[in-house]
C-alpha cells in the first residue's frame, strides 16, 4: 500500500521563526528599480497585476496579529480566477498594499524568495533554486544571476528544508513544479540555470536532469535585459524612466 502522506504540523510560531532567518536581500542592489520602469512604476513582484502571492493559511494567520498590510486577493479576471481555483485546500492567495507601504518584517516566505523556488531533482534532491521562468522578460533579476548574494542563497535553502520538515506537502508540490520546469525547458530546447547551495551556477540538462557546473558564459539574459541599450529602448517603449541613480541598495 502507498505510504500516507504526513500530516502538516506547521503552526502560525513557526513561520515567525522562519522569518527571522529569513531577512538577506537577495543582492546588495536594488533590483526594484531596474523592473519597475517597465511595469507602470512597481517592481514586478510587488503587484497582482504581475504575480499573485500565494500563502499557507498558516502564515496568513500569523501575519494578521502582525500586520493590515495584506488581506485576502479578490481575483478579477479569468486567469486570476483560475489561480485560486487552483489553490490546495491549505493555501490561499493574498494582496498587499502595494510597495510603497512594504514592511521588510511582513513580507512573506514568497515575497522574500521571489524570482526564485527551491529546485529539486529526480531523485528529489534539493540541490538549489531555480527562477519562475514566466517572469524572465519582467524581471531584471533573473538576467543578472552573477549579483545574487551568498547569504541571500542560504538563507532560502535553509527556509525552504525547515518547511518542508513542518509541511511534507510543501516538497511535494516543489518536486513536481521541478518537473514542470524540466517538462518546459525540454520543449523549449534550453537548458535549466539553477543558484547551487553555495550560490554558485548549475546548469540542467532538462531531458536527463543532468546537472554541471555553469560558466561565466552560462549565466542568463533573457530580452528586455540582453544590454542597456536594449532595456533603455524598452523602458522608453513602456513610457517609463530609466533609474538615474546607482543601483546599489541602501
Amino acid at each position: 500500500m502507498p505510504s500516507k502522506t504526513p500530516k502538516s504540523t506547521i503552526k502560525p510560531a513557526d513561520f515567525a521563526t522562519l522569518y527571522d532567518g529569513f531577512n538577506s536581500p537577495v543582492s546588495r542592489f536594488d533590483c526594484g528599480r531596474k523592473c519597475a520602469p517597465l511595469n507602470g512604476g512597481e517592481p514586478v513582484c510587488c503587484s497582482t497585476e504581475n504575480a499573485v502571492p500565494v500563502v499557507h493559511k498558516v502564515e496568513f494567520d500569523l501575519l494578521k496579529t502582525r500586520t493590515d498590510l495584506w488581506s485576502k486577493f479578490k481575483p478579477y479576471d479569468y486567469a486570476t480566477k483560475q489561480i485560486v481555483a487552483e489553490l490546495t485546500n491549505d493555501c490561499m492567495a493574498i494582496h498587499c498594499k502595494g510597495a510603497r507601504f512594504c514592511e521588510r518584517d511582513n513580507r512573506t516566505i514568497a515575497c522574500r524568495g521571489f524570482p526564485f523556488y527551491p529546485y529539486l531533482t529526480r531523485q528529489k534532491e534539493f540541490i538549489g533554486v531555480g527562477t519562475y521562468w514566466v517572469f524572465e522578460d519582467r524581471c531584471w533579476m533573473m538576467s543578472n544571476l552573477e549579483v545574487v548574494d551568498r547569504t541571500f542563497v542560504e538563507e532560502f535553502i535553509a527556509t525552504y528544508e525547515a518547511l518542508f520538515i513542518k509541511d511534507h506537502s510543501e516538497f511535494t508540490t516543489y518536486v513536481d513544479f521541478s518537473a514542470s520546469a524540466r517538462r518546459v525547458y525540454s520543449r523549449w530546447k534550453r537548458e535549466i540555470p539553477l543558484l547551487g547551495r553555495q550560490g554558485e551556477l548549475l546548469i540542467v540538462t532538462p531531458s536527463t536532469g543532468e546537472v554541471r557546473p555553469g560558466r561565466k558564459k552560462d549565466f542568463p539574459k533573457t530580452a528586455p535585459f540582453s544590454s542597456e541599450k536594449e532595456y533603455r529602448a524598452a523602458v522608453k517603449e513602456a513610457g517609463g524612466e530609466v533609474p538615474k541613480e546607482g543601483l546599489r541598495a541602501t
